[in-house]
């Protein structure tokens, strides 16, 4: 049976879940994450897609097709389709060149919507060009939105400066955007605080929702086992890093302090980073890639440095089991999926001090949190976790308690379908108020 005569049925007999329309304009949930444009909102738009399924939703998820042999309608899970939508060229483009291709998108969303034999319910958009076609779809059909920016440009161009490439109008549309939208979702309390202080968002109109993790993913394997499996050598400290390979990852920071943990503080220490474009066989390297294999080189770490590539979602936790420690070092990071996913694997966190991550890491008890640009600090905490591999273990064990409590993907699903709800009933007020 097709998802459409599912959900006619569905509906016909009376189902109580809503009909979702996601937008995630250049990450789709199908890609595998630790590319340049592929990393956590894909996890998120995947998982929250998923879990909304599970739940009795039905969930449609559009994505600009960037692949010329992608099928336009993909049947991917129960009540789950994701849509590749025709706008611009069927190959990659990179994201901070793609708002010029939204107009396309909403004419072939508001077409693809008018065609389905129910309405949609809300639409959910991830990222501020996916909110510049909720916006086109609320004016050309009425259906309310929900917005989760996952990164905010007036903070992006504060920590990156004239390496922003993203359009001038990034902030103004941004702007629109808080205005028009019927909900808006803060994915930490630093970022609801930017949203009100930087762009004077309307408080009562924004919900703090986090990221999650998959229980049935991710989990702790014992450290042995996981050296095991993945050929590492038992004795070293092993320190982790793991995510997409771009600049305001840090990653930079990470190499420096394992540079001076090894040579202040005399600890036989070995740093794994994970992600990129590729496996580790194939050199083609990014420029970010490279000039990290030459800092490496620089500080005389190249044999303590090993860049693992990009891995399977399913291999992840036999690398968050093998590390002593999890360490990430971003400038600045909207929510930060990754230390979560090290808690859920119950390894201890050095975070830097910035956005999600000083509301999912708590200092002191679950790991450490750092300046950002700061390789002295960084080197400092791992130092300590050698030290005491007591309180390691103990930070790991807390931060697996923290995790399975409040950062499941089926808690921010609950969470998500209660703000859509939310958003539905403002949608409705006015029509009610008026009869």
């Amino acid at each position: 049976m097709l998802l459409d005569e599912k959900l006619a049925d569905g509906y016909a007999t009376g189902a109580s879940g809503r009909r979702i329309a996601i937008i995630s304009d250049h990450a789709s949930p199908l890609a595998a994450p630790g590319s340049v444009d592929s990393g956590g909102q894909n996890v998120y738009v995947a998982h929250l897609g998923r879990e909304l399924g599970l739940a009795g939703h039905v969930v449609d998820i559009f994505t600009r097709r960037d692949d010329f042999t992608h099928k336009q309608v993909v049947h991917w899970r129960d009540n789950v389709r994701v849509i590749h939508v025709p706008a611009g060229p069927a190959h990659y483009i990179p994201k901070e060149a793609m708002l010029p291709y939204m107009e396309p998108f909403a004419r072939f969303m508001t077409r693809f919507a008018r065609r389905q034999p129910f309405p949609y319910d809300v639409v959910h958009a991830n990222f501020f060009m996916s909110g510049v076609v909720a916006q086109q779809l609320k004016r050309n059909l009425g259906i309310p939105f929900v917005i989760t920016f996952h990164a905010l440009g007036q903070v992006r161009r504060q920590a990156q400066g004239a390496a922003d490439t993203f359009p001038q109008d990034r902030v103004r549309i941004e702007s629109s955007l808080m205005r028009d939208a019927d909900r808006i979702i803060a994915e930490c309390p630093q970022d609801r605080q930017d949203m009100e202080q930087l762009y004077g968002a309307a408080p009562a109109r924004i919900d703090v929702a986090p990221c999650g993790f998959d229980p049935q993913e991710l989990w702790p394997v014992p450290l042995r086992l996981a050296r095991q499996k993945l050929g590492l050598p038992p004795g070293k400290f092993i320190v982790l890093q793991l995510g997409r390979i771009v600049p305001r990852k840090g990653i930079d920071t990470v190499i420096e302090a394992l540079a001076l943990l090894r040579r202040r503080h005399g600890v036989d220490a070995l740093l794994l980073v994970v992600g990129g474009e590729a496996s580790a066989a194939d050199h083609n390297d990014t420029p970010e890639m490279a000039r990290l294999r030459d800092l490496a080189r620089q500080l005389g770490m190249g044999d303590h440095v090993q860049f693992a590539g990009r891995k399977h979602r399913a291999e992840l936790r036999y690398y968050y089991g093998a590390a002593d420690v999890f360490v990430t070092t971003p400038w600045y990071e909207p929510f930060g999926i990754t230390p979560v996913e090290a808690m859920a694997c119950a390894r201890p966190v050095v975070g830097a001090d910035v956005g999600g991550i000083k509301s999912t890491v708590i200092d002191g008890k679950t790991g450490f949190l750092v300046p950002p640009h700061d390789p002295v600090a960084v080197a400092d905490r791992l130092a300590t976790l050698h030290a005491r591999p007591g309180l390691s273990r103990s930070m790991g064990d807390e931060g697996m308690q923290r995790a399975f409590q409040h950062f499941t993907w089926r808690s921010v699903a609950r969470q998500a379908a209660a703000i859509y709800e939310a958003a539905v009933s403002t949608a409705a007020l006015p029509s009610q108020l008026s009869l």
